[in-house]
Parts: structure tokens; C-alpha cells; sequence
């Protein structure tokens, strides 16, 4: 099992103040990932833990499509029905697939163990995510990593419910917001522990500067769903030193984290998480920023809200 870096306090202090080291940036450009603890404070996690909570126990049912959340693992489609397609500026409630019987359709859970995510819109509409979100200290990282306008494009809170909270298969963040070329880094951060018994994330360290960023999740020309197109731009970030592929398969780094732990993942990282059987949730809360100035084309299954999407320059 991997482990992270204890930053020493020259690099704490760095951290705070909202910049990332040279050492950090070199060791993200190099891994593909960085992994920064207590990048949330206790008081900030616990509210924002509560804040799920309660949105997860007062949605309501009645009215709601009962849309579920696929990654696409067994053979299942992604989803791609209106109430999917439209929650870009929106928050929304997709429920988790083994939530329901298989046989009836019936419920299993109550609704707020049924829940897989909440998208994708919460950095805007959600006071106490939009502070978490649009904040100097996230300002600060994402000049560190070099965008010039970086533009938050979507946000959520993933349940990785007990028992039932669903495996996701290896997969890169660029391949469902897509940009010419890709500049997609997500900012992911627990509001739980993160372990290996409740299904934290596993990395293929270096894989973002061997695995070149191949199919694109769009919208059907006909409008009606989603599906997965050949990339037709360029397929990995300028910046990156592409090294050959030199191994068949690759090899998955397990990172277990503690709560108000920040992790930023490159877009063209490959990387994955195992299916909760625990009795344990692992609520975290992710959002992913690409670079304004790049090509986001009408094609991308999340397309921008009136106002655009959001700047975390001001």
C-alpha cells in the first residue's frame, strides 16, 4: 500500500498561505497525483460532512425520475437522461444501482443510503461548498499547477454508500470533460476516512504521461443520451513528457486518506476505486477545473450554464 509525503513545515506553511511547493508541483507533474493532508480543517470537514447529511435527508422523492448513477463496469451504460444531461447547473440526486431490487424496481434503502452522488452544481448554489470551492487557497494551487484561467466546471459529492457503494473502474478524468487539448485536474477531498475497506482510491502512478486521453463522453448528435467518441484533438497536455507505454498492464497504487485530506489528480491519470462492501461510508466531495482558455466544445455532455463556468481568478 502506498503512502504519502509528511510535508515538512517550510511546505505547510506554503500550503496555507495557498501555493503549492516546487517540490509539490514536481512531484504531481511526476506521479500524476498529490496528495496533501489537512488541506480542510476539522471544523470546515465536520460541516461540510453535516451539510450532506442534511441535503441527502430532505430531498425529495415524490417527484424525483429515480435516475441511477452507472460508471459503465458490468457492461451498464452510462447515464444519459434529461435529468442527467440538464443538472449541470442544478444539484441534483442520482441514486446508487444496487440500491434497487433487480427484479421489482423496489427501493432497498432509504433514500439517504441510496444516494451513489450530488451534481453538479454545488460550488455555485451550495453556500458552504462554494466557500469550500472558490477559495484564495484553491486559487492559489491551481496558478501553482499553471492554468491561467482556470474555470471550475462541475462539482459533487460522491456516497460510496455501505455495503452497496459501487466499484469504479479505471478511468480518466480528461475522457468526460474534455478539453482541446486536455487540462482537466480534479480537486478531491475527503469528508470521511478514506481505506482500503471502504473503497479509497487507487492510482497508476505516472500513467498521465503514458496513457494518452483516447474516447470522449458526449452527447448523442440526435440528442438523446450519451456516448463514448475516438478523440479527435490532442490527446495529452502540452506541458507533459510523454514516455512510451512499457508495460502491458498497469500497476494500481492503493491511497488511503484521512478526512480534509485534498488529492489533485491529473485528467490524463488512470485511476479507480473498489466497491464498498464495509459498513463504513466514504462520503468525499470532488470538483474539477479546466483551463478557460482551451477548446470546450457543444459536443461534451456538461455544457455551461448561462453565466459560464465559474472563475476562480477574481
Amino acid at each position: 500500500m502506498a503512502t504519502s509525503r509528511t510535508l515538512n513545515p517550510s511546505e505547510q506553511n506554503e500550503v496555507c498561505t495557498g501555493g503549492l511547493t516546487p517540490e509539490q508541483v514536481a512531484s504531481y507533474r511526476n506521479d500524476g497525483y498529490l496528495i496533501i493532508p489537512d488541506a480542510l480543517d476539522a471544523s470546515t470537514t465536520t460541516s461540510l460532512l453535516q451539510e450532506t447529511k442534511n441535503m441527502l435527508s430532505s430531498f425529495s422523492v415524490d417527484d424525483h425520475p429515480m435516475t441511477k448513477f452507472s460508471t459503465g463496469d458490468n457492461n451498464n451504460a452510462h447515464v444519459g437522461d434529461d435529468y442527467f444531461l440538464t443538472s449541470g447547473d442544478k444539484i441534483r440526486f442520482f441514486f446508487e444501482e444496487d440500491a434497487f431490487d433487480s427484479t421489482t424496481g423496489a427501493l432497498l434503502k432509504p433514500k439517504h443510503r441510496a444516494i451513489n452522488k450530488i451534481g453538479h452544481y454545488l460550488h455555485a448554489l451550495n453556500p458552504a461548498f462554494r466557500e469550500s470551492t472558490l477559495s484564495p487557497f484553491n486559487a492559489g494551487v491551481a496558478r501553482s499547477l499553471g492554468f491561467q484561467d482556470p474555470r471550475v466546471l462541475q462539482s459533487m459529492i460522491i456516497c460510496k454508500q455501505p455495503e452497496i457503494g459501487g466499484r469504479v473502474p479505471p478511468h480518466q478524468d480528461s475522457t468526460f470533460l474534455y478539453t482541446n487539448p486536455p487540462s482537466a485536474v480534479g480537486f478531491w477531498i475527503a469528508l470521511e476516512d478514506a481505506t482500503a475497506e471502504n473503497g479509497c482510491l487507487s492510482f497508476a502512478k505516472g500513467s498521465h504521461r503514458r496513457s494518452p486521453v483516447t474516447n470522449r463522453f458526449v452527447r448523442k448528435q440526435n440528442g438523446e443520451g450519451t456516448e463514448f467518441v475516438d478523440v479527435e484533438g490532442a490527446r495529452f497536455p502540452p506541458d507533459i513528457g510523454v514516455e512510451e507505454k512499457a508495460q502491458e498492464e498497469e500497476m494500481y497504487a492503493m491511497e488511503e486518506v484521512k478526512a480534509g485530506t485534498l488529492v489533485l489528480i491529473h485528467g490524463n491519470l488512470l485511476h479507480k476505486s473498489e466497491k464498498n462492501l464495509s459498513r463504513k461510508s466514504r462520503f468525499i466531495y470532488t470538483f474539477h477545473v479546466i483551463e478557460g482558455e482551451n477548446d470546450y466544445d457543444g459536443r461534451n455532455w456538461l455544457q455551461p450554464p448561462e453565466k459560464g463556468f465559474s472563475k476562480m481568478y477574481h
